[in-house]
């Protein structure tokens, strides 16, 4: 994982503790907030593959719930 994709997950995992909400809906929306904020921070591009992201990142959630739940 690259170190942007660490930070749009590190980010999304914030919003997920601020909010209290776990599910994969929510999840999904953080990561996609995420992503916009990187897109307009210039971080990412239209041209960089934004659907695989999400999808690797949203195959993080079982280990997200679980670091989440120990801490």
């Amino acid at each position: 994982m690259d170190e942007t994709m660490k930070e749009i997950l590190e980010l999304a995992r914030k919003k997920m503790r601020e909010s209290g909400e776990y599910d994969r809906e929510a999840f999904r929306q953080y990561i996609k907030e995420s992503i916009d904020y990187y897109l307009e921070k210039g971080r990412l591009t239209e041209e960089d593959n934004l659907d695989l992201i999400q999808e690797q990142l949203m195959e993080l959630l079982n280990d997200i719930e679980d670091r989440e739940a120990d801490e």
